[in-house]
């Protein structure tokens, strides 16, 4: 399956040097710009992203002209590579004048210098160090935000952290240019899920598209017999079908899946939470049920849906799988004291690049704590490392970003029709819960592959969130 063409990321560099040393040292200048050409390579192969380089300054003058560029660029991180000492005025526009957030870098071009040869114009070469401390006590004072990575041009490790704020900038900036959608209405009774939509935009961006099931209803009636059946193909390409699956639900889901993909299409939707209770199998409960299916199709493409109306849920596996971990939806089912883990996973739809094995579809003659029957997706959560991300919300209605890292370990699962997992957090399953419930996360999270609380403490910084990481006994 394609995923959805999703915004790419957009990049501005700058970088700069000051300028009364080029007449000095005639050499110094060509062999900056070789380091920020090979800047602009590397950032330009960290992934998904557009470079805006708007290429080397060297004095104010030429700073502001630069901030002008990257102002109109609407760029979602502006990097400004230091690559000798060069003065506060030249950055602080750019800073000032972009609305993004700013990443300085200092990469000299080796590891050490060669003391024995070096003058004064190789050393400068190597002394983009020394500005550093003066562009962040200007910035500090000029209240503009920014963080630092210091090393050199092939320095792999300065290239990790680089990427990690890059990819941080490519969420906020989904979460800032984002379309999400809210169909039905909220769970009965969950308290913990209720979301004031306003807040989504007001301290996340992005719009919220408020979705009835009708708009649903009248795409899936349109939804012709052959789509139906190409639908039923693709199904069974990628998932395994256990024999509890009933022909009618099965097609019914596929029928709703055509129907949903078009509901994100019309709606350019970039996650869909929703959830409709319904009463007697009429048509709003029938479509209710026949999401999963769809539903985690679509999540497997990149735009992630969740059930029970649970929207910031829904943020939160975007967020997971714009950083490339997936981003399941969870909730906690059960401690194992005897191999200390904590089993968790849910029902409805699931992010299918986490699946241990192929994905299968198991046929439920009810829906546990919901109306409707049909069919659900089933799997294990692949072994490993994992991280679970939710996104709480405060007293005073602000959100935080909740996280904790583990490790999925082997042993017996439910076979319920959810996706599962046994996860090993290093410590007592009940002491991990107690501190997991204490830290303003919800009853619903994204579990995603890798340990990603560093990535996801970047993403908090940019987007102005507090970030707690759950961690016992450390």
């Amino acid at each position: 399956m394609e995923r959805v063409r999703t915004r790419r990321t957009r990049v501005g560099l700058v970088a700069g040097g000051l300028g009364a040393y080029w007449p000095q040292f005639p050499n110094l200048l060509p062999q900056l710009q070789k380091s920020a050409a090979r800047v602009s390579d590397r950032l330009s192969a960290i992934g998904d992203i557009d470079v805006v380089d708007v290429g080397f300054i060297s004095d104010a003058q030429e700073g502001a002209s630069a901030a002008e560029k990257l102002r109109v660029a609407g760029c979602d991180l502006i990097v400004g590579f230091l690559t000798t000492y060069m003065t506060a005025s030249m950055l602080v526009p750019v800073a000032q004048r972009s609305g993004a957030p700013v990443l300085l870098i200092n990469l000299q071009p080796t590891e050490k210098m060669d003391h024995a040869s070096f003058d004064t114009g190789a050393w400068l070469a190597y002394c983009g160090a020394c500005p550093l401390p003066e562009m962040a006590n200007a910035f500090r004072r000029a209240g503009v935000d920014f963080r630092s990575v210091s090393g050199y041009v092939e320095d792999e490790r300065a290239w990790m952290r680089i990427a990690r704020w890059v990819r941080a900038a490519g969420v906020r900036g989904a979460l800032r240019h984002g379309r999400h959608g809210l169909m039905g209405h909220l769970y009965p009774g969950m308290l913990d899920v209720s979301t004031d939509l306003t807040s989504v935009s007001a301290q996340l961006g992005g719009h919220v598209e408020v979705l009835e099931l009708d708009d649903l209803r009248v795409r899936v009636a349109a939804v012709t017999d052959a789509e139906v059946g190409a639908r039923m193909e693709l199904a069974r390409s990628v998932f395994e079908l256990d024999s509890s699956v009933v022909d009618d639900d099965f097609a019914w889901g596929a029928q709703v899946s055509v129907g949903l993909d078009r509901l994100v299409s019309d709606f350019a939707l970039d996650s869909l939470a929703y959830y409709h209770r319904g009463l007697d199998g009429e048509q709003h409960e029938r479509l209710g049920a026949g999401m999963i299916l769809g539903a985690s199709l679509l999540t497997a493409r990149g735009v992630p849906a969740a059930g029970e109306y649970e929207l910031r849920n829904s943020l939160a596996m975007l967020i997971m799988d714009r950083l490339g971990a997936g981003g399941s939806f969870t909730e906690l089912q059960a401690l194992n004291f005897v191999d200390n883990v904590v089993e968790m996973g849910h029902d409805g739809p699931a992010h299918l690049a986490i699946s241990a094995r192929r994905p299968l579809l198991r046929g439920l003659g009810v829906y546990h704590g919901k109306r409707g029957w049909g069919v659900s997706v089933e799997f294990d959560v692949r072994q490993g490392p994992v991280t679970l991300l939710g996104l709480g919300q405060e007293r005073d209605g602000s959100y935080v970003m909740v996280a904790a890292e583990g490790t999925v370990v082997p042993g017996p699962l439910l076979e319920i029709g959810n996706t599962t997992s046994r996860v090993d957090f290093g410590c007592d399953p009940g002491e991990w819960t107690d501190a997991w419930s204490a830290s303003g996360v919800d009853h619903h999270w994204a579990l995603g592959i890798g340990h990603e609380a560093a990535s996801l403490r970047c993403v908090a910084e940019l987007i102005g969130l507090e970030f707690r990481e759950v961690r016992v006994g450390a």
